[in-house]
């Protein structure tokens, strides 16, 4: 099934400074809280555990002290082609129209993992235990934000329910149009590395970020038309995260 055209006006999106990206993980502590993404178990591993944001360590190996940078990976809200939707018998993965924003339907998911295996960035999370919380701690839960059960998969949602909230707010003022909205981990970001906002209105700092020279997508030969966009200044971090050997030296993940 082909994702429906997308709007003209609106394309929710990304664009990730990765030489002011630390690694400190407060975009991972805030997308976890604001989600209510349970905390791991003691049998969970890198591959069972529910990461909707991971941030990878590349390093430049082109000398033996070469220096580190840090890659925040999340689901890339794809839009031409868009894997994760043809393969799901469910329909439990939608891009919609309006905004572009790839959405995970908890409710529909048999649990196949068919998204999971189709998904090139590795940026799902299946469930394989109940979700359990600390009994201080569930008392904090978002309400806005429903919590899934064992056996389904779940992923970054741009935050969306931010979005129906500032629709909401936007609507009793009796203005129109898509409003501006921020997910948690671009709140939470201490070195401001991460802006978020609408691809297709070139006067936002994400459209100009992403027509930047410097800027890049991960895995953009395969066409999915990723809604995330990385600028690093430095060539060695872009050769890291793609992957492939820097004209300096070689690279590999951390």
């Amino acid at each position: 099934m082909k994702p429906a055209p997308m709007n003209d006006r609106t394309r929710y999106g990304m664009v990730i400074d990765l030489d002011r990206c630390t690694g400190c993980g407060a975009c991972m502590v805030a997308c976890a809280v604001e989600n209510n993404v349970p905390p791991a178990t003691e049998d969970a591993t890198e591959r069972t555990g529910i990461n909707w944001m991971r941030v990878c360590r590349v390093h430049d190996t082109s000398a033996s002290d070469g220096p580190s940078a840090f890659v925040p990976v999340m689901c890339q809200h794809c839009g031409t082609h868009t894997p994760c939707v043809g393969v799901c018998p469910q329909n439990a993965v939608e891009v919609d129209p309006r905004t572009g924003i790839v959405a995970q339907i908890p409710v529909r998911c048999l649990g196949c993992r068919y998204c999971m295996a189709a998904c090139p960035y590795h940026a799902r999370s299946f469930n394989w235990w109940d979700p359990e919380w600390p009994a201080e701690i569930t008392a904090t839960l978002n309400p806005d934000v429903s919590t899934r059960t064992r056996g389904v998969v779940e992923k970054c949602s741009f935050c969306s329910h931010r979005l129906l909230t500032a629709r909401a707010n936007q609507a009793a003022l009796g203005e129109s149009g898509e409003p501006e909205y921020a997910p948690a981990c671009v709140e939470a970001c201490p070195s401001h590395a991460i802006a978020f906002g609408n691809l297709a209105d070139e006067s936002t700092e994400v459209a100009r970020g992403a027509k930047e020279p410097s800027a890049f997508r991960l895995l953009e030969r395969l066409g999915t038309d990723p809604k995330v966009y990385y600028r690093p200044e430095r060539p060695w971090v872009r050769a890291a995260a793609e992957g492939r050997p820097s004209e300096e030296g070689s690279t590999h993940h951390g």
